[in-house]
């Protein structure tokens, strides 16, 4: 029995149309829809309850795998489990599907050795989660901030490029930042626009922030993207770039870190950050650790 785990309240105004598209492809009677948002429902207690030869459907995008993975233990996923990707983002499915690909893609082996962010914010309260693309903190985390507004008044899709650049010339500050990689020496930086580091290379529904990581490499590192100018004009100019990865060759601008076990990561002002699209307020510092 294949089983399509569906979260019939996200934000995706595609979402219905497409799983419903999806679920006309298979064979009557092949499939069960379960309501993941049912009060009843647990993630643990699902894929514990699963028959050897069952299989399951994750429907959805960044967002609903952020969710799983912060519900579940890794240890309880037995069975084949898919992806069938239908969010508005899709990072994660353009990081890791290869040419030729269908929009349904095998995600167990992602889902193992997860790194784990701790966000402080401004009043000392910590959040921890799991993530699987990565963590933006700075004009990304402004984004998403933004965004979540916009959500409040209306249904109509969300441009993040658009409120990026807005940031850009107007309303994000750039802030100064400490960073500090597997325990080393702190580099302070200023003029900083954002400082995410990433498990995959993309984020912000297309960026690719980071061309050369690996999700899977053997060593489990991370890339630190430090994004620095003191010019509105000359962090404009190279924002554009980041959508094809070539921003990494203006390094005056762009500097990569590779982090091995942790990252620790503050600002001097708080600052709104997000964690594979999931927004956190007020954040002071950050620490990603495996």
């Amino acid at each position: 029995m294949k089983y399509l785990l569906i979260n019939p309240k996200t934000n995706n105004q595609n979402s219905e149309n497409a799983v419903e598209d999806y679920k006309k492809s298979l064979e009557e009677g092949s499939f069960e829809s379960v309501d993941v948002t049912a009060e009843s429902f647990d993630y643990n207690s699902f894929f514990k309850g699963l028959k050897e030869e069952d299989e399951a459907i994750l429907c959805g995008g960044d967002g609903t795998i952020n969710y799983l993975i912060n519900h579940v233990d890794e240890d309880a996923i037995k069975n084949d489990l898919y992806l069938f990707a239908d969010g508005t983002g899709n990072d994660f499915l353009n990081d890791v599907k290869k040419e030729g690909d269908s929009n349904l893609i095998k995600i167990n082996q992602y889902l193992k050795n997860l790194p784990t962010v701790e966000a402080l914010d401004k009043d000392g309260n910590t959040t921890v989660m799991k993530f699987i693309n990565g963590v933006g903190y700075g004009i990304d985390g402004y984004c998403c901030e933004e965004a979540d507004k916009i959500k409040q008044v209306s249904d109509k899709p969300i441009n993040y490029t658009a409120i990026a650049i807005k940031g850009l010339l107007f309303k994000f500050k750039k802030r100064e930042a400490k960073v500090s990689i597997d325990g080393g020496e702190v580099k302070e930086y200023k003029n900083v626009w954002l400082t995410p580091t990433m498990k995959g290379r993309f984020y912000g529904g297309g960026m690719m922030v980071a061309p050369s990581q690996d999700r899977l490499s053997e060593d489990k590192s991370l890339s630190v993207v430090v994004y620095h100018a003191k010019s509105k004009l000359k962090a404009l100019m190279v924002f554009p770039s980041i959508f094809k990865g070539e921003h990494v060759k203006k390094t005056k601008v762009v500097e990569i870190l590779k982090a091995e076990k942790t990252t620790a990561v503050g600002f001097n002002m708080p600052t709104a950050l997000q964690v594979d699209g999931e927004t956190v307020l007020n954040v002071v510092s950050y620490k990603v650790h495996y």
